[in-house]
């Protein structure tokens, strides 16, 4: 008896570590996948975030495939990864998700790339909050899109956060309002191994462990070359 209960102690504590180690590949997963996302964004010919307004931007958001349940309105669900700047370079990734929220447009889609733009301190401050709401909390707008942002737009002044959405290849700005954006504790653990609050990964206070490297390099990557034009 004593035999059978150690053995299923031992199976347990097994399960334990597999389900860890799997959860935490699911973190890291996330942040390659929203590397992808980006680099194929920004590396369409003709479309893309234009260079002005993702070298303007203080922080940048990508959920990989946000989750749309139903006809025009339904649940929507996604888990994403942040990156803000730093003196030191880009920051740490901050885990997040966002819920709910009108998708302008996205009429049928049942799963989209987002991409945030954080563009202002103001609207960092409420990145650093762990938890607020588009269109109630910070402002946002649809972004522009294109290699070039017009000259007549007030994109500068126009939102705190740019949204944009990828749907069966098309890219676009994207109306999104209502959503709820707040810190993904669960992945958050998963990845760093314990809590660690947007305002310590996102403002330098850490530096990026290696398996951050997939997403920091491809944003640093983009930044650089649009910073450059």
């Amino acid at each position: 008896m004593k035999r059978l209960l150690v053995v299923c102690v031992i199976a347990c504590l097994a399960a334990t570590g597999f389900a860890s180690d799997e959860d935490k590949n699911k973190a890291e997963d996330r942040v390659k996948a929203a590397a992808t996302v980006l680099d194929e964004i920004q590396g369409a010919p003709d479309q893309g975030i234009p260079e002005e307004v993702l070298g303007s931007a203080e922080c940048v958001a990508v959920v990989p495939t946000m989750l749309n349940g139903g006809f025009i309105v339904g649940a929507r669900y996604g888990r994403g990864v942040a990156s803000c700047r730093t003196p030191k370079g880009w920051s740490a990734p901050a885990f997040f998700s966002v819920k709910g929220g009108s998708f302008g447009l996205q009429i049928g889609a049942q799963a989209v790339d987002l991409v945030m733009l954080i563009m202002n301190q103001e609207g960092m401050r409420n990145l650093l909050s762990s938890q607020f709401k588009l269109g109630a909390d910070a402002s946002v707008a649809a972004g522009p899109v294109g290699r070039h942002a017009a000259a007549d737009t007030d994109w500068k002044l126009k939102a705190q956060v740019l949204s944009y959405s990828r749907s069966r290849g098309v890219f676009a700005g994207l109306e999104l309002n209502g959503a709820v954006v707040e810190q993904d504790k669960d992945s958050t653990r998963e990845f760093y191994g314990r809590m660690v609050p947007f305002n310590t990964s996102l403002t330098g206070t850490i530096d990026p462990p290696p398996n951050a490297n997939a997403f920091l390099t491809t944003l640093a990557k983009w930044a650089k070359s649009a910073a450059a034009k």
